[in-house]
């Protein structure tokens, strides 16, 4: 029983992209490990960029600076 928990920033990810996600993950399991889609479980957790860090610093903070 496969788990699979993908991390997001929550910027604008559309529920076709996360339906896409989900089939994609759940298809690549199946694909390389021969696992069964009916008892693959995908978690999708989308993360405020004020709680996401990269390089010492806040994305939100980087995104800012990058505008």
């Amino acid at each position: 029983m496969p788990y699979v928990n993908i991390k997001i920033t929550d910027e604008q990810v559309t529920p076709e992209q996360k339906r896409a996600l989900i089939a994609g993950a759940t298809q690549l399991l199946q694909s390389v490990l021969n696992k069964n889609p009916a008892t693959t479980f995908v978690i999708i957790d989308e993360v405020n960029t004020d709680n996401w860090g990269v390089a010492g610093e806040q994305v939100t903070l980087r995104r800012l600076r990058q505008q």
